[in-house]
C-alpha cells in the first residue's frame, strides 16, 4: 500500500506556506486533501486491504489502519494492467496494491448528491484518472472515482479458487466495486455527500459493471440511480458459466507452470501473470481482447444469470445510451463471418441481407461498423432499457452523435461532453442532463430540451451537433434479429 506520510502542519504554517490542507477522518485513519479550483480533492484513499500475497483472488478485506495523516494530494497508482497503448501511463504506474478511491467535493459540509464513477477499459486496463476534478464538482456533485482489480487479477476463476470459495470464484473486481460502495455509505457524509442519494455511473466496461451492480443482490441498497454509457452486461455475448470460466483459469495456471497449485499461483510474479493474460483464449468470443467483457456467472456476486437477476431487482432510475458509432468489428474484417454467425445464429442470412441492402450513412459507418455497434452496443442497450422499463424503472435512453471535429463519433467520446468542457456546435452540453439526473433521478431541467421517459419501442433522446431532440426507436430492424442483452 502507498505509505502514509505525516504532514508537519505546524511547521509548514510557521514557515509561511499555504493554509493547512483539509483533513477528513475515514475508515483507517485521517486523509489530507488539496484545493483544486472549485473542488477539494482527496486521492488514493484505501477502501480495502491490499489484495496481495494470500489475499490475491480473495474478496476485498477490511482496510488496514495507517499511522499519521495520509497525503491525499498525490495521484494513486492504478491497478496492474497490460500496455494497450492508450493506457500507457496507467500501465507504467500500475501496482497490485491498488484498492483506493478518490473523492472530489465542493464542500465538506451539507448533503450533496454523490456520483461514483467506474472507469472503462475492457475490465483489463484504465483508471479513474482525473475524474474527481471534473467541472461537475463545481455544480454541487460529490464525485468518487474507484480503482478495482483488472484482468486476471480481478476476474479470474479457477477450480481451486472455487473450492476455496465454497463453489464460487471470479468477479473480484466487482467485489471491489461493491466494497467501495459500502465505503461510500459509511464515509461520504464527511465529504459533504448524501449516502441516501448515490448514483453509480460508468462507460464501456465500467457501464457493463454498473449494469451488473444493478443485478447483483449484494449491491442492493448501496446506490439509488445508475448511468450506463456504452456498455451492458455481456455486451451482447452469451454469459460465461462458471465451468467455462474455470477452464480459462486452468489455461492461466498451465501458462505459468502452476497447474492445480493455488499457492504457487499466488506467488507468481505480476509480469508473468500479465503476460499469460494476453495468451488466454475463449472460443465463444469474437476476439480474445473481449476476454474480461464476457460476464461470468461466478456463483457469488452473480449467483444466477444477470438477466434473471435484473428481472427481479428493485426498480431504480436509469439513464442509458450509446454512441451512433462505437467501435470497429472485433477482430477485424477477417472475423466478420464468425461474428455475424455468433450474433445472429439462425438469422445470420437475414442479417447479412439487411446490412448489404442498407443505404450508405457516414454517421453510422461501414456495414462492418454498423454491425459491430448494433450487436455489441446499441441493441443490447435497447434490450436492457426495455427490461428495466418493463419492471417499472424510470428509464431515459439516448444516442450520442457529436464530435469536436464534426466527424464521425466514436467510443468514449461522450465523456468529454459530460465531465469536460466539450459542447456541440450549437453550444449545448450533456452535463446539465446528467447533473439533473444525479440530483433528482430525472434528467430534465429548466431550459433544457425535453427528454421523454423511455418506453419499449418509444422515444430516444438524440444528441446531435445542431440540436438535442426526441427521436424514435433506434434501428429496430437489426435489433429485432437479436435476443441477448
Amino acid at each position: 500500500m502507498r505509505r502514509a506520510s505525516i504532514l508537519l502542519l505546524p511547521l509548514l504554517l510557521s514557515a509561511g506556506f499555504a493554509p493547512a490542507p483539509p483533513l477528513v477522518r475515514v475508515d483507517g485513519g485521517s486523509v489530507a486533501g488539496v484545493h483544486r479550483g472549485a473542488a477539494i480533492v482527496f486521492r488514493g484513499i484505501p477502501f480495502a486491504a491490499p489484495p496481495v500475497g494470500a489475499l490475491r483472488w480473495k474478496p476485498p478485506q477490511p482496510v488496514r489502519p495507517w499511522p499519521g495523516v495520509l497525503d491525499g494530494s498525490r495521484p494513486s497508482p492504478p491497478c496492474v494492467q497490460n500496455d494497450q497503448g492508450w493506457n500507457r501511463a496507467d500501465y507504467l504506474a500500475g501496482r497490485e496494491d491498488c484498492l483506493t478511491l478518490d473523492v472530489g467535493t465542493p464542500s465538506l459540509t451539507g448533503r450533496l448528491p454523490v456520483l461514483v464513477w467506474i472507469h472503462g477499459g475492457s475490465n483489463r486496463a484504465g483508471s479513474p484518472g482525473d475524474m474527481v476534478a471534473s467541472p461537475m464538482v463545481g455544480e454541487g456533485v460529490v464525485l468518487v472515482g474507484v480503482r478495482y482489480r483488472l484482468g486476471v487479477f480481478g476476474f479470474l476463476s479457477h477450480p481451486a479458487l472455487s473450492a476455496e470459495g465454497g463453489g464460487a470464484s471470479g468477479n473480484y473486481g466487482l467485489m471491489d466495486q461493491i466494497a467501495a460502495l459500502r465505503w461510500v455509505q459509511r464515509n461520504i457524509r464527511r465529504f459533504g455527500g448524501d449516502p441516501d442519494n448515490v448514483t453509480i455511473a460508468g462507460e464501456s466496461a465500467g457501464s457493463q459493471d454498473v449494469g451488473l451492480l444493478l443485478a447483483a443482490p449484494e449491491a442492493r441498497g448501496l446506490f439509488h440511480k445508475a448511468i450506463l454509457e456504452s456498455g451492458t452486461p455481456g455486451f451482447g455475448m452469451p454469459f460465461r458459466p462458471l465451468g467455462d470460466a474455470e477452464r480459462v483459469g486452468e489455461q492461466l495456471a498451465d501458462l505459468v507452470d502452476a497447474p492445480a497449485d493455488l499457492a504457487k499461483l499466488r506467488r507468481t510474479s505480476v509480469p508473468a501473470l500479465l503476460a499469460a493474460d494476453l495468451d488466454l483464449h475463449d472460443a465463444a468470443l469474437p476476439s480474445d481482447s473481449y476476454m474480461w467483457l464476457r460476464t461470468t456467472i461466478d456463483g457469488a456476486v452473480l449467483p444466477r444469470s444477470p438477466s434473471d437477476l435484473l428481472a427481479e431487482a428493485p426498480p431504480r432510475p436509469v439513464l442509458i445510451g450509446t454512441n451512433r458509432f462505437e467501435l470497429d468489428l472485433p477482430g477485424g474484417r477477417t472475423r466478420r463471418d464468425s461474428f455475424l454467425r455468433q450474433a445472429f445464429g439462425a438469422r445470420e442470412a437475414e442479417a447479412r441481407a439487411f446490412y448489404a441492402a442498407e443505404p450508405p450513412d457516414p454517421r453510422l459507418g461501414t456495414s462492418d461498423q454498423r454491425a459491430a455497434t448494433d450487436v455489441t452496443f446499441r441493441c443490447p442497450a435497447g434490450r436492457l432499457a426495455a427490461l428495466l422499463a418493463g419492471r417499472g424503472a424510470p428509464v431515459w435512453r439516448y444516442e450520442f452523435d457529436l464530435s469536436p471535429d464534426g466527424g464521425q463519433t466514436r467510443h468514449a467520446l461522450e465523456i468529454g461532453y459530460v465531465f469536460g468542457a466539450e459542447r456541440s456546435r450549437a453550444g449545448l452540453s450533456l452535463r446539465p442532463y446528467w447533473v439533473s439526473f444525479i440530483r433528482t433521478g430525472d434528467p430534465n431541467g429548466a431550459g433544457l430540451p425535453a427528454w421523454p421517459r423511455y418506453a419499449p419501442g418509444g422515444a430516444t433522446m438524440a444528441f446531435e451537433e445542431d440540436r438535442f431532440h426526441a427521436a424514435g426507436p433506434l434501428r429496430p430492424r437489426p435489433c429485432d434479429m437479436l435476443d441477448s442483452l
